[in-house]
């Protein structure tokens, strides 16, 4: 049967998050019945990254299996119509056989932006956690460091009982320009909320509310608490999926 593999950027503020809820609005329920409505039968897809309620996506990825073979630009047009404006449908391709789009993945990378200028801008509102304030970027970037590596990241994850917080990353780095600020963590894989508490603790170290000299401490507690802050969804956007 033939896989597709589409890759998808949304704006997620007004999704309850990706993946499929009775009875909420989301990215998953939004494009699985649109592909329905395309294809005249039911779809199941699987994603490279359940993003959470508020949180935007660049370049996500789903695949699907379907009985027919497709022509995949024709189908990318009539699909990306039966979306919202939320939604854009960035490419669809032939995959191998037995892709997965979340198990054949082998990292996502993330991005976080704030904003530390004096006053909020109402027009990146949306995307941008406005922070008004400045921070220590020398402090920021060297507790940064110790998230590097393989680690249990129970103390920045909203725990799922019986699924291990187990992760490897591979970058976390900070850009400043102007008053903008970037945040960009990529990983083999990451548990629900791990970015937000991450840039959440890097923001409170960022403030001098934090040491950063704790951050193996913390990590190694497995103590959900000793992480204060989580960021809001808004600033943060899924930028892309590997997979060699």
């Amino acid at each position: 049967m033939p896989v597709y593999r589409l890759e998808l950027a949304y704006d997620g503020s007004g999704f309850r998050g990706y993946a499929r809820q009775s009875g909420l609005r989301t990215v998953q329920g939004e494009l699985e019945r649109a592909l329905g409505t395309y294809l005249k039968t039911e779809v199941t897809t699987a994603v490279a990254g359940r993003t959470d309620a508020g949180v935007h996506a660049a370049g996500q990825v789903v695949s699907f299996s379907h009985d027919d073979v497709l022509d995949t630009e024709r189908f990318r047009r009539g699909l990306d119509g039966l979306l919202g404006a939320e939604v854009s449908v960035l490419s669809v391709t032939d995959a191998e056989e037995g892709f997965n789009a979340r198990f054949s993945a082998t990292w996502r990378r993330y991005r976080y932006l704030m904003d530390t200028s004096r006053a909020a801008d109402p027009l990146t509102r949306a995307f941008v956690w406005h922070v008004g304030r400045s921070l220590d970027i020398t402090a920021m970037e060297q507790a940064g460091q110790a998230f590097l590596g393989e680690h249990d990241f129970s103390s920045f994850c909203r725990s799922v009982e019986g699924k291990s917080n187990l992760r490897r990353v591979t970058e976390l780095s900070l850009v400043e320009e102007g008053k903008s600020l970037s945040i960009w963590i990529q990983a083999n894989a990451f548990c629900q909320q791990m970015v937000r508490s991450i840039v959440g603790y890097l923001f409170d170290v960022g403030r001098g509310f934090s040491d950063g000299a704790l951050v193996e401490e913390v990590i190694a507690s497995g103590d959900r608490s000793r992480v204060a802050t989580v960021a809001p969804p808004h600033g943060l956007t899924l930028w892309a999926v590997g997979y060699e």
